[in-house]
């Protein structure tokens, strides 16, 4: 068994984030640790489709530790990833019987990661849970950093809380289970992290996609890495802060990717896939801004269109996107602000006052052919 612990420091606690292989049997005891053995019930929230391959397991060995478990499992799919789907954990969490000294243990990928984070951080006014992703987008992105919520009628993750987890588990052996679709989508994910943090970890990604490096735990650790030490600087996203650093960047790609998932209701598009086409407009508008070199937007769009097949925007509205974006949570003080670049590696937060309306949209309607 190879783990990589990584620590994520912050003001007021830290957790530390395993990867490795063959993690999920021993996830009763790292439980009892992260709880400090104060903790005497846990409920795990999960799909049926991962409950299936790994629920029995995890269960068994956190009833092992000491643990009385049960387990709340909600429908699969970002669409569901709702108010309604956290009452339900909520009144899960109640008929358990939790008290605050007790644990969530969120298995799966992001939207059960999310759901549970801020189930738990909304009951009681806040119990302590714990992240056992299961995709690659889960365990390089939203896992990590403490951002929970739901999806409404009117955005993507407009309600929601920052709440650290305990703990995170990554048993990097749950992708050999993961569909293709889901390897692209945590792909994208990676992309995005590699444009921000800078060639080192952007050729990591090159390598990765060109066969030409099997260390897929490796670029996960750096992943991992990079997004903690940015979270560890600005961990509830200042909206004040407008430097390189700002916990801000880590939206790159995601200004277009939340209002493509909405117009489309949350059931077309992968997150992640969405990223991708969010990381292809940005890069090109950052050109067409004279923000970006030429030869970096190349670069980008190459190594996205290697991560895999997204799906077309053929059936979507171009001006629906548009009234969608002024949705986003990035909008402040009235201005959307977008993340745009300078070049791999220098990320730069751009108000739309300062974007060309002709320019901008220009730039959408080009994505959409």
């Amino acid at each position: 068994m190879l783990t990589v612990p990584i620590s994520v420091t912050r003001e007021e606690s830290s957790y530390d984030i395993r990867i490795g292989q063959d993690l999920l049997s021993g996830s009763g005891a790292w439980a009892a640790s992260c709880s400090g053995g104060t903790a005497k019930q846990v409920v795990v929230v999960s799909n049926r489709t991962v409950y299936k391959l790994y629920g029995t397991g995890i269960v068994n060995s956190l009833a092992a530790a000491g643990f009385t478990v049960s387990s709340f499992l909600m429908k699969d799919g970002e669409q569901h990833k709702s108010l309604r789907t956290a009452e339900s954990a909520l009144a899960a969490f109640s008929s358990a019987g939790l008290q605050r000294t007790d644990l969530v243990v969120a298995l799966g990928g992001g939207v059960v990661g999310d759901l549970a984070g801020f189930a738990a951080a909304i009951y009681l006014r806040g119990i302590r849970f714990l992240q056992i992703p299961t995709t690659l987008l889960a365990m390089v992105d939203s896992s990590v950093g403490g951002k929970t919520g739901v999806n409404t009628s009117f955005g993507k993750n407009l309600t929601g809380s920052f709440h650290q987890p305990v703990g995170v588990m990554i048993d990097t052996d749950t992708l050999s289970t993961l569909p293709g679709r889901e390897m692209t989508a945590g792909l994208c994910e990676v992309i995005k992290h590699g444009a921000l943090s800078g060639r080192k970890l952007l050729k990591s990604t090159t390598m990765y996609l060109a066969g030409q490096s099997a260390d897929l735990e490796g670029l996960i650790a750096e992943n991992v890495r990079f997004k903690a030490s940015v979270v560890a600087a600005d961990e509830r996203e200042s909206s004040a802060r407008v430097d390189p650093r700002s916990r801000k960047i880590l939206n790159f790609g995601h200004t277009l990717a939340h209002a493509l998932e909405r117009v489309t209701g949350y059931r077309y598009l992968r997150h992640g896939e969405a990223v991708g086409y969010g990381i292809l407009f940005a890069a090109e508008l950052s050109k067409n801004l004279a923000l970006c070199p030429a030869e970096d937007v190349e670069l980008l769009n190459d190594v996205v269109h290697r991560a895999g097949v997204l799906p077309t925007l053929d059936n979507i509205d171009p001006d629906e996107v548009l009234a969608a974006l002024r949705s986003d949570k990035k909008v402040i003080g009235g201005e959307l602000q977008m993340i745009l670049l300078k070049g791999i590696g220098k990320p730069v937060i751009v108000s739309e006052r300062q974007i060309p309306k002709t320019v901008f949209r220009n730039t959408l309607k080009k994505l959409f052919g």
